[in-house]
């Protein structure tokens, strides 16, 4: 079977894009910072509780997504496998559970382009296994919940 993510389809991918007040290199150190990424990163409502944070090419960020959900505290383990890291301009990870053989599995692409004008241009891009996985997370809110997460990467950037 042929890796998913040898090549990139539109049919699987999700794009999100936010005008940051802030010069790409502070951008870029709040993503290569493991306190900082653990305060700004993950939907309203979620804490983040970090266990492994290895921020470069090659390392790993293990954490859960922790929240309250009708009266109950639900936790949502993720894992972020650093693929290549391009100072100031790019970060690739591939994005899932911490079970090494997640189906749901997708690779993410985060790109930081700077403006004249000294604002940066994020890109995230998201590309889905299959199709059908890209339609569940777009179905579950994930295009509204990254878009959160932005938010609060611009909200901790101005803070």
């Amino acid at each position: 079977m042929a890796n998913p993510f040898d090549t990139w389809s539109l049919d699987r991918e999700i794009v999100l894009v936010k005008v940051l007040n802030h010069r790409r290199d502070k951008v870029f150190v709040a993503w290569m910072d493991p306190g900082a990424l653990a305060e700004w990163y993950g939907p309203a409502g979620l804490k983040i509780e970090s266990y492994e944070a290895d921020i470069r090419e090659g390392g790993l960020w293990r954490f859960d997504m922790v929240g309250l959900f009708e009266g109950k505290e639900q936790r949502f383990p993720n894992l972020m496998r650093f693929l290549e890291i391009v100072p100031n301009e790019r970060i690739v990870m591939d994005y899932g559970t911490p079970d090494p053989n997640d189906p749901d599995r997708f690779r993410a692409t985060v790109t930081f382009d700077e403006q004249a004008d000294g604002k940066t241009v994020l890109t995230m891009r998201q590309l889905h296994p299959t199709r059908q996985r890209r339609q569940v997370v777009i179905g579950f809110g994930a295009v509204e919940y990254g878009l959160q997460t932005l938010d609060g990467l611009a909200a901790w950037l101005d803070g």
